[in-house]
């Protein structure tokens, strides 16, 4: 009886942290209330409260924030760099004009995937590709609704979980548990991001024949976003050296330096080279390329850097925050009995760690919304096991960092998403006329596509 009771607080705890989550109340408040609904479920009179929140939930949050701080900060800051100096528009504009107006949808995601791959937060290629869309869309007559989906294709896939290289954090997040780099699992990477591309391409590419075959154009839309000057815009080929040199750093340190060097002093720091060098040689990575672009770009900047930079690591700590609180809740339902249970559930369903792998990183991102609060409270909780198991069957961790990066991408976009609520939102588009298109992409491709390399892995290829 207690076990169905523990299981229904569980259950309870995590239908009010979605329900609240999409109210738009905070996760930072509401995180830690409903981390103790399951507390009092799972334990009665003998709940210890003040010590689940205080021990429990604030060192799930502490050591998240200990981990990945660095990560948000420099991306935020090259992000912004990106931003203010214009080169981000200088890309998307670009683009859009090389490929013209009847390949709108292939512009918008193409955009979107550069940007993303060259280090641009997630929130900031909606800001700055959506003014490109609504201009192309609206030259071509194409639906405007199709304009957040084109947008998650593009943004939210493969170039934030699949590209081997990529600086997203749903990227760098495995490394720490699995002592990989940013280009774990290479072959498998482009296999995966080749997969959703496609896919993701043929189903916008297919609603948009659909709509004009109905005789359905961009519609009669108040756009308040003002067409892009080109005389203005920078040209891009400062931008490209500073994804050029993203990738070489990443590549260099992560595969040349540090595997030839001693480490043996990090002893004295409770660690193992494994644990950190991926981390770093991306943060080095964005430091170098932002270090680039300010140099290159200081007359244009230098009356608001200062402000600029402030503004960035302001940025970087509401998302931060947010997902240390989810790591948090995760960190307190780890501790409580019912868990084992549901873990030994979960690993129960296959000996293939990848099979339990994929269920567990999607159903935590699902339940938090958050692909990397969910990711990180994942492999918090069973990378240790995952490991165990892939070394029985000859999975290793490459492979096991691929595979969990590609299933935080999947649940993770459920409508109370917040990058899903803020694309639609800033588009003008209710969930009811964009989110189908969404969907398709940024969850159900993703997770067929985890499911394709977790059977490509386990046939023999690994790499």
């Amino acid at each position: 009886m207690s076990t169905v009771i523990s299981i229904i607080g569980l259950f309870l705890a995590l239908f009010l942290l979605i329900y609240l989550a999409f109210k738009g109340h905070s996760v930072i408040i509401i995180a830690p209330i409903v981390a103790i609904v399951a507390v009092l479920f799972s334990s009665g009179g003998d709940a210890h409260l003040m010590a689940n929140y205080t021990e429990t939930y604030m060192s799930g949050f502490a050591n998240y924030a200990k981990s990945y701080f660095p990560l948000y900060l420099f991306g935020a800051v090259f992000a912004k760099v990106m931003e203010v100096s214009g080169y981000a528009d200088a890309i998307s504009h670009a683009i859009a004009k090389k490929l013209g107006k009847n390949k709108a949808i292939l512009s918008v995601v193409l955009c979107c995937a550069i940007l993303t791959y060259g280090g641009v937060s997630l929130f900031v290629v909606t800001f700055v590709v959506l003014p490109i869309a609504i201009s192309l869309f609206r030259e071509a007559d194409i639906p405007k609704r199709l304009i957040p989906g084109s947008i998650a294709l593009g943004a939210f896939t493969f170039t934030m979980t699949a590209m081997p290289g990529t600086p997203q954090v749903q990227n760098t997040i495995p490394m720490t548990y699995f002592g990989t780099d940013a280009f774990a699992a290479p072959v498998l990477g482009i296999i995966a991001s080749v997969i959703m591309f496609t896919t993701g391409m043929l189903w916008l590419t297919r609603r948009e024949k659909s709509a004009r075959a109905k005789g359905e154009g961009y519609g009669n839309h108040q756009d308040d976003i003002s067409q892009i000057d080109e005389k203005d815009l920078p040209g891009i080929l400062h931008p490209v050296i500073a994804f050029v040199l993203i990738v070489a750093v990443n590549l260099f340190f992560s595969r040349i330096y540090y595997p030839s060097i001693d480490s043996s002093y990090l002893e004295d720091y409770g660690t193992d080279l494994s644990s950190v060098s991926g981390n770093w040689s991306v943060l080095i990575a964005l430091l170098v390329a932002t270090i680039y672009l300010i140099i290159v770009s200081f007359k244009r900047l230098r009356q608001t850097l200062k402000g600029d930079l402030q503004t960035a690591a302001g940025n970087s700590l509401m998302p931060l925050i947010n997902s240390c609180a989810v790591v948090g809740f995760g960190s307190v339902i780890k501790g409580l009995a019912i868990f084992s249970i549901i873990q030994t559930f979960i690993l129960s369903i296959s000996a293939n760690p990848l099979v339990s792998e994929i269920l567990a990183v999607n159903l935590l991102c699902g339940m938090t919304a958050s692909s990397s609060g969910g990711l990180g409270a994942a492999l918090e909780a069973l990378a240790p096991t995952f490991l165990e198991a892939g070394a029985k069957i000859g999975i290793g961790p490459e492979v096991l960092h691929r595979v969990a990066a590609i299933s935080s991408g999947g649940l993770d976009s459920l409508p109370h998403n917040g990058a899903i609520v803020t694309t639609l939102s800033l588009s003008k588009i209710s969930h009811k006329e964009g989110y189908l298109d969404m969907f398709i992409c940024s969850v159900v491709i993703p997770i067929g596509t985890a499911i394709i390399i977790a059977i490509l892995a386990s046939i023999g290829l690994r790499c």
